[in-house]
């Protein structure tokens, strides 16, 4: 068995021996939280720029955080906020977004949700537009609005097994004709400190939604409560660890293989803090923001390009078990060298893109067997028949006094 099914057995497992809902738990707590301000729900966190400033203190006083997910959000986005909670995130996001941008925040919480929402006028009048909205719904379960269930459930109570039927049957249509948050809709996932409040069997659920509402291209970014350690059943067995983002959080290893396991490429930890939150039997817990792209699933069609690692290491494997050696020039199908050359991609700094010569239009592109390793020879770049001789004596490559 893998680590990260290990990990997620460990915690399904003790889940099991819980003595209370974890959902209802969380949801009391944060309930609390909307109403009078709970300082032991965050840790200290600095936000970039002054986009605080235009915020009523009390969505600052009473919104809930372990990171700054929003500084790697850009202009003209379409943003999802996970677990949006008072909305300080989502109208951070809708100053750095604009006019062109549109920002979602999900909550299930309904004292945080009308929160958030008694803001939205003042805040988009401040700011010359529209452009959040807030909506209800769970963030492992991102097809149903939870709005509309609610509205269905005033006229049709459950009295019996077969109005729990109809029930049922009523949100699979809704999950299937009112998506709440359409597929491949997305350009960035955000959350801040909610992903550690999922229950345990839910949240692989968890990460392929937030894989399905991403566009082929979009990321997410996630600031969250991780620990170094699998937490003991003791402290999974405590309600306030629950709610407080102790109990629920994710082994730090575990976290980023969560991300691989549900599809994503180019993980990586953006920050680490250096010095726990808490520290309980041992355990150190501490917040970590990890961002992942979504796009590297396709056909493989050869077009003979190649990418050149630069360096430091000798050589690295990418999510697709593909191996870069440093100085090399790797042959890659056209799927894989547009992930590695895109201006956004998060390996473009550290690779040289190698075009061919003569460019081979998609619709008459061969099928490219992708290999761990597979060194593209420069005569495929350039093409068998090139035989140009280029001279200018006037040049040189070096300056005066300089060693060549």
């Amino acid at each position: 068995m893998t680590d990260i099914a290990t990990s997620q057995q460990h915690q399904q497992d003790s889940a099991l021996a819980i003595a209370y809902d974890v959902e209802s738990a969380v949801l009391e707590r944060y309930q609390d939280g909307a109403r009078q301000q709970q300082t032991s729900l965050c840790c200290p966190t600095e936000y970039e720029g002054n986009y605080l400033e235009i915020l009523p203190e009390e969505i600052i006083a009473k919104d809930y955080g372990c990171g700054d997910p929003t500084r790697y959000v850009n202009a003209g986005e379409t943003v999802v906020d996970l677990g949006s909670g008072a909305g300080k995130n989502c109208y951070i996001l809708a100053q750095k977004v604009g006019v062109a941008g549109k920002v979602i925040g999900v909550d299930f919480n309904d004292e945080m949700l009308s929160l958030a929402r008694k803001y939205q006028e003042e805040i988009a009048s401040k700011l010359g537009y529209h452009n959040t909205q807030f909506v209800k719904g769970k963030i492992q379960d991102l097809k149903l609005n939870l709005d509309e269930v609610q509205a269905w459930l005033q006229g049709n109570p459950i009295t019996s097994i077969e109005d729990m039927g109809r029930y049922e049957a009523q949100c699979d249509r809704l999950r299937r004709e009112e998506t709440l948050i359409p597929d491949n809709s997305v350009d960035v996932v955000i959350s801040n400190c909610v992903l550690n409040l999922v229950r345990p069997q839910d949240k692989q659920q968890l990460f392929q939604e937030i894989f399905r509402i991403l566009k082929r291209g979009g990321r997410v970014v996630i600031s969250d409560i991780v620990c170094d350690e699998d937490p003991t059943p003791e402290i999974l067995n405590d309600a306030e660890l629950w709610s407080g983002c102790i109990a629920g959080a994710f082994r730090e290893d575990s976290f980023l293989k969560m991300f691989e396991s549900a599809g994503f490429y180019g993980i990586e930890i953006l920050k680490r803090e250096e010095q726990p939150w808490q520290t309980i039997d041992g355990i150190e817990f501490r917040s970590m923001t990890v961002r992942a792209y979504k796009g590297k699933e396709g056909s493989c069609w050869e077009r003979k390009q190649a990418v050149i690692y630069k360096g430091p290491w000798k050589k690295v494997e990418d999510d697709d078990g593909h191996i870069f050696c440093r100085g090399e020039r790797m042959a890659v199908c056209d799927k894989t060298y547009q992930i590695m050359t895109n201006s956004r991609s998060p390996y473009a700094k550290d690779l040289i893109s190698v075009p061919p010569y003569e460019n081979i239009p998609l619709e008459e592109a061969q099928v490219f067997s992708c290999k761990s390793k597979a060194i593209r020879h420069p005569r495929e770049t350039k093409g068998s028949e090139y035989s140009l001789t280029s001279t200018d004596d006037s040049a040189t490559c070096c300056s005066p006094e300089e060693c060549c």
